[in-house]
């Protein structure tokens, strides 16, 4: 699990695995996961982070908590 913060943007991409892209989904307008061919998640993109995330959804949960935790950002519950 790799996180990339792009300061410019308010931005987190959290990539889950090295498959390629296939498709994305949007959860609402600050949340969105990338899947690959298969159906499964490969990354997750948060925007506003430095408002906080909400983690609900989220593939993988706890291990991107303890990750976003690990970088200083609020998570809400």
């Amino acid at each position: 699990m790799k996180i990339k913060y792009d300061r410019k943007a308010d931005a987190i991409y959290i990539r889950l695995s090295d498959a390629p892209y296939a498709y994305g989904k949007d959860l609402d307008k600050e949340r969105r996961i990338d899947y690959d061919a298969n159906g499964e998640p490969r990354g997750v993109e948060l925007l506003c982070v430095s408002e906080g995330v909400i983690t609900d959804d989220l593939p993988q949960r706890e291990e991107i908590e303890r990750l976003l935790g690990e970088h200083g950002v609020k998570i809400y519950a």
